[in-house]
């Protein structure tokens, strides 16, 4: 399957496609001669020139994440994540790219159940050492999703954004008509039990419309579901779950830690809306 996705790869210095070689930690090698070398982690960086002004989740940020999901706080999200992305992987050859892959939790979720090859994108280095532990089978990329992505056209059949920015011409350039992105984001009041003293940020307000505006050039909405998870959290999750997220650049992790201790078992609500956008079909 690494051949699969890497087939999809074009190189970010003059566009040509890439192969894999050398033994494990590999290489990915244009036909102009332009090479990348895997971290021993296994993951390739992909950036070039100036790299990205945009702010990486630093390694707390990442292992709080790593533990909370690990933990199967977020599982049914997971599971419902997998379940849209399943119909357009039905078979060997067909590619999801997960962009925002963090520590590669919901690509996981969509390899366990598909038989698709698989391409994780994110800004933190940190995070990808993770995830190309959890999915060393897909293609890990140090890349900024804010630039053209270095992948061919029409080459991917489900996009999955999981609270991460989008790029919307770029999404509608790669995905293979009839495919699909599922896009989640937080609705209003997600964790609202525990969000105001742990600090976290809260909701936008007109975050769905204003996501549904975004894509709305390029994709249809086909489907909206809400979907709400229970949760029981001691103070070692709560922690967890307020400084994996944005809030984390800015909270004192010890400080964080030392005002939760205290808490055996919070009930909170994590909620969620999972956006599913289709490109159109072609001759449509």
């Amino acid at each position: 399957m690494l051949s699969d996705a890497v087939s999809a790869l074009r190189c970010p210095v003059c566009q040509g496609p890439f192969g894999l070689s050398g033994a494990a930690p590999f290489s990915l090698s244009c036909v102009a001669g332009h090479s990348f070398d895997a971290a021993k982690q296994g993951y390739f960086n992909l950036l070039t020139g100036k790299g990205t002004v945009f702010e990486a989740d630093t390694a707390e940020m990442v292992a709080a994440r790593n533990d909370f999901l690990g933990a199967g706080h977020y599982g049914p999200l997971a599971e419902a994540i997998a379940e849209l992305a399943a119909p357009v992987l039905p078979a060997p050859g067909s590619l999801v790219l997960d962009s925002g892959t963090g520590t590669g939790h919901y690509l996981r979720a969509v390899l366990d159940r598909t038989p698709a090859a698989a391409i994780g994108i994110d800004i933190s280095k940190f995070a990808l050492r993770r995830a190309a532990r959890l999915n060393p089978g897909a293609i890990n990329l140090v890349w900024d999703i804010w630039r053209p992505l270095p992948l061919a056209d029409h080459a991917v059949d489900a996009i999955i954004v999981v609270f991460a920015p989008r790029n919307p011409p770029e999404f509608a350039r790669v995905l293979r008509p009839g495919g699909r992105v599922i896009v989640v984001t937080p609705r209003k009041g997600h964790l609202g039990e525990i969000a105001e003293r742990a600090g976290m940020l809260g909701i936008e307000p007109g975050k769905d419309e204003r996501l549904a505006e975004s894509m709305q050039e390029f994709f249809t909405l086909a489907d909206t579901i809400q979907l709400d998870v229970d949760l029981k959290l001691d103070g070692r999750d709560i922690a967890d779950v307020a400084f994996m997220g944005p809030a984390g650049h800015h909270l004192e992790r010890s400080a964080l830690l030392a005002s939760t201790a205290a808490e055996t078992s919070v009930h909170a609500t994590a909620k969620f809306t999972l956006s599913v956008f289709t490109a159109a079909e072609q001759g449509s």
